[in-house]
C-alpha cells in the first residue's frame, strides 16, 4: 500500500487486501462468552478482515488476546513494532465502539498498555494511533488502534 504512516495499509495487518472491507451492518451473535460491561453478544461483520482475525479464519501473529481484544503484528509495519488492536465487537471506529461497549473501549486502552510493556516499549515512548474515516486513511472499518514504537517518532504525524 501507498500510504507512509501507521494508514491501515494494513490489512496489511490481516494478510490481504483490504479494499472490499466494509462496515457493512450485517451482524451475527457471538456466543463466545459474556464480554465486559454485562453484554451478551458481540457484533460480527462476515466479511470484515479484523472479524476473521478474532474468529480465526484468518491468521495473523497474535501478540494478546483476552475476552475483549486481540493484538497482532501489522503485516507492513511502520516502525519496529507495530502492533494492530482490536476489539473483538465489530463497530467500525473508536468512536462507536466508545459509544456502544464503553467498556470495550476501556479494554482496548488496557490492551495497548499491556502490548506496550510486553513490546519493551512503555518506558521508552510509544505511540498509539486511532485512523477514523477515510480521509484519515482508515481502510479497515473495524475499531483498532496500532501501536508502533522501537524508534523516535517524528512531529507533527502525517
Amino acid at each position: 500500500m501507498d500510504d507512509t504512516g501507521p494508514g491501515d495499509a494494513g490489512t496489511s495487518d490481516a494478510g490481504t487486501s483490504d479494499a472490499g472491507t466494509s462496515d457493512a451492518g450485517t451482524s451475527d451473535a457471538d456466543t463466545s462468552g459474556t464480554p465486559p460491561g454485562g453484554a451478551t453478544t458481540r457484533a460480527v461483520d462476515p466479511a470484515c478482515l479484523f472479524c476473521k482475525i478474532v474468529s480465526g479464519d484468518l491468521p495473523a501473529d497474535v501478540v494478546r488476546q483476552d475476552a475483549a481484544t486481540v493484538a497482532f503484528r501489522d503485516l507492513e509495519p511502520q516502525a519496529p513494532t507495530h502492533v494492530l488492536v482490536i476489539p473483538r465487537h465489530h463497530v467500525a471506529d473508536v468512536g462507536g465502539l466508545a459509544h456502544e461497549r464503553p467498556d470495550d473501549a476501556v479494554a482496548l486502552l488496557d490492551a495497548v498498555r499491556d502490548v506496550a510493556e510486553q513490546e519493551g516499549l512503555a518506558d521508552r515512548g510509544y505511540r498509539s494511533v486511532f485512523n477514523t474515516g477515510a480521509e484519515a486513511h482508515q481502510t479497515v472499518f473495524h475499531a483498532h488502534v496500532h501501536v508502533l514504537g522501537g524508534r523516535s517518532m517524528t512531529w507533527p504525524p502525517g
